[in-house]
């Protein structure tokens, strides 16, 4: 077959190499497995930027734990990838400790500005003529957390000192790294829209190339994006790492850097100031667990999405998807189906806890899960669902997982939410400000309605499973709303079908939008439904008979990485997302 007939070449110019595969793949229907799984003894590292893996394979080598590599490569992709993730942003994880035999859960996510009351935030956005928080600009900044979380991590469960941790990082920093494929395309889409909004700050400074030496005015206007292939420098975050490596935690939350943080939302117009950060914590919680035909899935409580995974799974439980078939209609009928179910609680009911009552346990109670699969009509989409009604006495992103020779293993996930974040950065410090804010809602009365002090809804999360008391697997999707469908798709193809971990990322995906959500009214017309590459077009057909809008997107589907435990052979399996720059390693 000539597959160069078949492709429009104008529609697929712009596209990187990943991308393009995947449609020359939805063309032939032809199903794949772009690699095998990798398979190590002694630790493994799975992260979405090969030299990102390599820095926390690095750090294992020299006796580090899976926590110590978890940082270092969190942190060289805060360098990396900082399209998807940065210390301006928030993270969480799931950490399997074999010492003591538990999980540890940790929320690093941030909290809004003490000083930004409601009624000020109304008045601010008036300004701008809107009723819901941008997504770039100075309202939607939250305090980040995550440095909070490395250094609450590393005191826990780390071995090496932090400076020995943060080296890999702080080198590549200073001497330049060659940038990878996929993260080029997003980084050019980024500051192609970041630049436009002339935001204060050291934005186009710090991420535009300026080998010429222009002035800001001309970088906004000249400056552009490192391309694939070409070797970028940040000297500014590498002097912030460098403190860090120094000074500690509190040069960021109390010193140095929260100073210059400070100053600089003063002088800008911005709401940030040193007593947020003074004020600022993680928090170690507890994952939520439900088990899927014998698997224990854990999960973060909210403000996260994580529960959901788990009430899709309670849902689907009820259904032989096995017996339905592999990417069957039937099979993504149902699926797509608990997905709007969920999402309806989703949008309801998750928000920051210290300021709502979530009824967790209710919502992921198989009792629950029961009426709510008794709503799927087995032949036609739904159009429109309602959230559940507790009882009254009832109370863009990166993704990693690492684990060592001790049994170590963590599932860590870290995020500036859309994209490059709110497109503001402070001079000298290297890195930009996440813009998760913006999924604060405006309406008064609901769960996640904007405060001050409050962490607002997050939809980064990390996940692991347990089986018959022991590790498992621990793995993540990256992807905003995809994350939890992500999540579910990876384990029905894992447990109900039987595919092996690199398959079970590399399998096509769907993905439902339209639900209901902060930025999206009642859901009432059922939404759409995309679909990537390899479902056979006899399946879409019958989606589409079912009542489904099928849709066809370039990406949007998550970015997987993952580390099984085989006990059996006393082995870490890896793998890595195919539609990512990522790498699987082990050693």
């Amino acid at each position: 077959m000539n597959l160069a007939r078949l492709i429009p070449s104008v529609a697929f110019a712009f596209l990187p190499a990943a991308v393009i595969l995947a449609q020359v793949d939805r063309i032939t229907g032809r199903s794949f497995a772009t690699r095998s799984e990798v398979i190590a003894q002694h630790g493994m590292v799975c992260t979405s930027q090969p030299l990102a893996t390599q820095a926390g394979l690095d750090i294992l080598k020299a006796g580090g734990s899976a926590v110590d590599a978890a940082i270092a490569a969190n942190a060289a992709l805060g360098l990396m990838e900082p399209v998807s993730s940065g210390v301006g942003g928030d993270l969480f994880a799931i950490v399997w400790d074999a010492k003591s035999h538990r999980l540890y859960g940790i929320n690093a996510s941030g909290r809004s500005p003490l000083g930004l009351s409601f009624e000020q935030m109304q008045a601010e956005l008036a300004k701008l003529k809107r009723t819901t928080i941008p997504s770039s600009g100075m309202l939607p900044i939250s305090v980040p957390g995550a440095v909070d979380g490395w250094f609450e991590l590393h005191a826990k469960f780390g071995k090496l000192p932090m400076a020995q941790v943060l080296a890999p990082a702080i080198r590549y920093a200073q001497e330049g790294f060659p940038l990878s494929e996929l993260i080029a395309y997003y980084w050019e889409r980024n500051v192609a829209i970041l630049r436009s909004q002339h935001l204060p700050g050291a934005f186009l400074e710090t991420f535009c190339v300026n080998s010429g030496g222009l002035s800001s005015e001309a970088l906004a206007k000249e400056g552009q994006a490192p391309q694939k292939g070409e070797i970028f420098r940040n000297p500014a975050l590498a002097h912030t790492y460098q403190l860090l490596a120094d000074r500690g935690r509190d040069t960021f939350y109390r010193g140095e850097i929260a100073d210059q943080i400070d100053g600089f939302m003063r002088a800008n117009g911005g709401w940030l100031r040193k007593a947020d950060f003074e004020h600022h914590t993680s928090t170690w919680v507890e994952p939520i667990s439900t088990n899927y035909r014998g698997y224990d899935v854990y999960e973060l409580p909210p403000n996260g999405q994580g529960i959901a995974a788990l009430q899709m799974l309670n849902i689907l439980e009820g259904f032989d998807l096995r017996t339905m078939g592999f990417e069957s209609a039937a099979a993504l009928h149902v699926m797509i189906e608990s997905k709007k179910l969920v999402f309806e609680d989703r949008a309801k009911f998750y928000a920051d806890p210290a300021f709502t009552k979530v009824p967790v346990k209710w919502l992921v109670s198989k009792d629950y899960a029961a009426g709510r699969r008794k709503l799927i009509d087995l032949t036609r989409a739904g159009r429109a669902y309602d959230a559940g009604h507790p009882p009254v006495n009832d109370g863009d992103t990166i993704y990693l997982c690492t684990a060592d020779a001790e049994g170590n293993m963590v599932s860590l996930i870290q995020s500036n939410y859309r994209g490059m974040g709110s497109g503001i950065a402070v001079p000298g410090l290297g890195f930009g400000f996440q813009d998760r804010g913006e999924i604060f809602t405006m309406e008064p009365g609901h769960a996640n309605v904007y405060a001050p002090g409050k962490r607002p809804f997050h939809t980064i999360i990390p996940a692991f499973v347990m089986k018959g008391g022991e590790p498992w697997l621990a793995f993540g999707v990256m992807g905003g709303a995809m994350q939890p469908q992500g999540h579910v798709q990876i384990l029905v193809n894992l447990i109900d079908y039987g595919l092996n971990l690199q398959e079970a990322g590399d399998a096509a995906r769907w993905q439902h939008d339209g639900s209901t959500d902060y930025d999206h009214p009642k859901m009432t017309d059922g939404g759409y439904v995309y679909l990537e590459s390899g479902i056979p077009w006899d399946v879409v057909a019958e989606l589409k008979r079912r009542g489904h809008d099928i849709r066809v997107d370039l990406g949007g589907f998550g970015g997987y990485q993952a580390i099984m435990w085989d006990a059996k052979n006393r082995t870490y399996i890896g793998a890595s997302e195919s539609r990512k720059d990522g790498q699987a390693a082990g050693w």
